[in-house]
């Protein structure tokens, strides 16, 4: 059966060279999909590793990765994915645990273990005896539980988000739009048979509670009104506007009123450009002058 997997060489041969290699390690050999898996006892994780990376070139480990079977007396498998580049072929190493009994680290093999195992543990809360620093990877420290467990809650009372003020990720009350395990899809328009905040008047009218106002006047009534409204309405007022000299005000008498002297003095003239008052003249005569400098004054007192 053909699957989307990278297409690797097959190892026809491979059943019997884990057997003879392992010998009381291996318990199970699987082959399914084109792809082989063997479950080793979880004791000699380490040894098997060694013996795969050494003897049959598997030298990469690509991934970690667990599975949880609740049911099981040992609920979890660590799943090693390891791939051999000489032979173009990958291996799945299965080891099962529960939650109490630790796993034996290979980060002494494949250093880049470390970090997987972390994950492993983060998300499966499987222990890893040996590993130099299993802490969590993926989720704050204050973090309970472990998230991909099937029996992992999918709702609770509690959530967390980063807080641009606090500059941390924060604890707070699940707190929802609107309560929507109850919530009610009939409209108060469409014959609820409660009365909704404020509508508790609605009986004066002489309408069912919750029945909403009622309409006095229909369509054809309303747009009967408007229409009379309109016609009984004076007309609009005319707009202002200023088109011509008798609406703006302008013409000789606002000519004759513009032409009087100012209080200062000044007198605009026809052909001489702006009127100049005398302060302005009196400037314009000084500025041609330059101005003798001033002479120091003489020291008041002192000892000199």
């Amino acid at each position: 059966m053909a699957h989307p997997a990278p297409l690797v060489a097959p190892q026809p041969a491979l059943g019997d060279a884990l057997k003879k290699l392992l010998g009381k390690d291996l318990l199970a050999h699987d082959f399914a999909a084109d792809e082989d898996s063997v479950t080793v006892r979880r004791d000699s994780i380490g040894a098997v590793m060694v013996a795969l990376r050494d003897n049959l070139e598997y030298q990469q480990l690509m991934e970690i990765a667990g599975v949880d079977y609740p049911d099981r007396a040992e609920r979890f498998e660590i799943v090693y994915h390891l791939l051999s580049v000489t032979k173009n072929h990958r291996l799945r190493v299965r080891v099962s645990t529960d939650e109490a009994t630790p796993v034996p680290t290979i980060v002494p093999i494949w250093p880049v273990a470390g970090w997987l195992e972390r994950e492993v543990f983060d998300m499966y809360g499987v222990l890893f005896a040996g590993n130099p620093d299993l802490r969590r990877i993926l989720t704050d420290y204050g973090f309970e539980g472990h998230p991909q467990r099937k029996d992992f809650p999918l709702t609770g009372y509690t959530e967390l988000r980063y807080s641009e003020e606090d500059k941390r990720v924060v604890y707070e009350p699940v707190r929802l739009a609107q309560d929507f395990r109850n919530f009610d899809f009939l409209s108060p328009w469409e014959g609820a048979d409660y009365v909704l905040p404020g509508d508790e008047k609605a009986g004066g009218t002489h309408e069912a509670p919750g029945k909403g106002a009622p309409t006095p006047m229909s369509a054809k009534e309303v747009d009967k009104a408007d229409d009379k409204a309109k016609a009984k309405a004076p007309p609009p007022p005319t707009p202002k506007t200023t088109d011509n000299a008798g609406q703006t005000g302008a013409g000789k008498k606002a000519d004759k009123a513009a032409a009087k002297p100012s209080k200062d003095g000044a007198k605009a003239k026809a052909g001489e450009g702006k009127g100049k008052t005398p302060a302005t003249e009196k400037a314009e005569k000084a500025s041609a002058k330059p101005r003798a400098p001033r002479k120091p004054k003489a020291p008041k007192g002192g000892d000199a």
